[in-house]
């Protein structure tokens, strides 16, 4: 049986990366086969030794396409299998075996904005919108602009067995969110990018561009994040260790090293303002949506359960996110453990 596989990676584009795919046709999908590609046309390499090579690590059903074709992630190597510089995944790797015992597992709220040429869908031509208010989880045709996009990629997410916890309508028009997990940090990773190349994919349809920039639309909007839910079992179990992940989060130059990785345009999404906490001050708190942690009030009442890192923009690398958080926050708990 022919089957085609859409083999997906990420490029070397700066700041921010692209997905790039292209298709294979096999004669089953039982074996996924190493596959190459030129690295001068996608950021990654020169025109004099172009050649890169494609690891199939994640495969899942092609709900488009449908039948036994296959969606398949890729990291990038060099042609004698080493990590190339992009490969963001062969970083996160080691430290989420090193920490497995822990069991650290994530949720990514993952927000975008539909533009329709340069403006977002459902500003009007040559003018703005009524202000934020009542574009949040929405509903009627002069709050909501492009549910049958966001549908028709909540449907073909959860076709392709993505871990797909929601979904809904953010606080300007034309914007919204999609969240995965919770799943530990290399799966919630792996499903975030398949499912933003089925969001890019689907927008494709409908001539519209889903952009992941951190703030969209100058002015008095929010901008774009992707909230970063996090735990461990000790967390999961008890308060110390809630308080000790966020102190952790916080300490030394731990707040800058972090930020300065969490996305494009942080600067102008962390003002302080519309949510958020400045991007060069650090703060935690229960129910707190403008601090950078937030303590969500059930667990400040159960004295168990997660953080909510609001920094990480929508452009934020998951592969990254989740490193950064895992080394961080597991060390010191581990080193809590031994006291």
């Amino acid at each position: 049986m022919t089957i085609k596989a859409e083999y997906i990676w990420i490029d070397g584009t700066q700041p921010t990366a692209k997905l790039r795919s292209k298709t294979k046709i096999l004669a089953d999908g039982s074996k996924l086969p190493r596959w190459g590609f030129d690295g001068s046309s996608t950021n990654q390499a020169e025109g004099h030794s172009s050649d890169l090579v494609l690891e199939p690590v994640f495969s899942c059903p092609d709900p488009i396409r449908g039948g036994d074709h296959l969606l398949v992630l890729c990291e990038v190597l060099h042609t004698d299998l080493t990590p190339h510089p992009t490969n963001t995944r062969a970083l996160l790797r080691p430290v989420a075996e090193k920490f497995a015992g822990q069991e650290p597992i994530f949720g990514i709220e993952q927000e975008y904005t539909f533009l329709k040429g340069d403006r977002p869908l459902g500003f009007p031509e040559g003018g703005f919108p009524a202000p934020q208010g009542g574009y949040y989880c929405g509903v009627g045709a002069g709050e909501i602009f492009g549910r049958e996009i966001v549908e028709k990629h909540l449907d073909l997410c959860l076709a392709a067995g993505l871990g797909l916890s929601g979904i809904n309508a953010e606080v300007m028009p034309g914007q919204w969110e999609f969240q995965v997990g919770a799943l530990a940090p290399l799966e919630v990773s792996d499903h975030m990018w398949v499912a933003r190349w089925l969001l890019h994919r689907v927008a494709e349809e409908y001539g519209v561009t889903a952009s992941l920039e951190a703030k969209p639309a100058k002015g008095d909007w929010n901008g774009a994040g992707a909230h970063t839910n996090f735990s461990t079992r000790a967390m999961r179990e008890g308060y110390d260790a809630i308080i000790t992940a966020c102190e952790a989060l916080g300490e030394g130059d731990k707040p800058l090293e972090h930020v300065r990785q969490y996305g494009t345009g942080i600067e102008d999404r962390l003002t302080g303002a519309h949510e958020t906490a400045p991007w060069d001050e650090y703060s935690y708190g229960a129910s707190d949506r403008g601090a950078s942690v937030r303590i969500p009030w059930q667990v400040e009442v159960e004295k168990k359960g997660y953080i909510e890192d609001r920094r990480p923009n929508a452009n934020v690398d998951p592969y990254v996110v989740t490193r950064l958080i895992v080394d961080t926050c597991c060390t010191e708990l581990a080193r809590r453990e031994q006291i």
